[in-house]
C-alpha cells in the first residue's frame, strides 16, 4: 500500500513538473498598448526603434516586436511581443537595451496595458 502511495505521489510530481516545463517552452505572445505624452512622442519613438532594433539583432528567444500607432490617436501604441517562451521573455527584460528603454521612456508613458494572448496560430513562421 505504500508503494501505491508513493508511486501516485511521484507520478503526481512528474506531471506537474513535466506541465511546467511545457508552458515554460510554449511560445509566448502578448500586446503591449501604450498611451505616450504628446510633447514627448517623437523621443519615446527613438527609444522604441532603438529596443527593437537592438531587441531583433542581439536575442535570438526575440522573434517579433512589432510597433503600431493608431493613424487618429498617434500617441496610442501597440506592439505585438512574440518570444521563443518565457525564458526568453525574462532574459529580455534584463538586456541592457531594455533597462534602457524602459528607465529612459518611464516619465513619457502615460498609460501601459498588457494583454497576454493565446496565438490562433501558433506554429506560423514569424522572422
Amino acid at each position: 500500500m505504500k508503494s501505491i502511495k508513493t508511486f501516485v505521489i511521484v507520478s503526481i510530481l512528474l506531471i506537474s513538473f513535466q506541465n511546467t516545463f511545457a508552458q515554460e517552452k510554449k511560445q509566448m505572445v502578448r500586446l503591449a498598448k501604450l498611451v505616450i505624452d504628446a510633447n514627448q512622442l517623437e523621443p519615446y519613438k527613438a527609444f522604441l526603434r532603438e529596443e527593437i532594433e537592438s531587441s531583433l539583432r542581439l536575442e535570438p528567444g526575440v522573434k517579433t516586436l512589432y510597433a503600431v500607432s493608431e493613424i487618429q490617436n498617434p500617441t496610442h501604441i501597440t506592439i505585438l511581443e512574440i518570444y521563443a517562451d518565457t525564458v526568453a521573455y525574462k532574459a529580455h527584460l534584463k538586456t541592457p537595451h531594455f533597462i534602457k528603454y524602459k528607465t529612459g521612456t518611464k516619465d513619457m508613458v502615460k498609460s501601459l496595458e498588457l494583454v497576454e494572448t493565446t496565438p490562433l496560430l501558433p506554429n506560423l513562421k514569424v522572422n
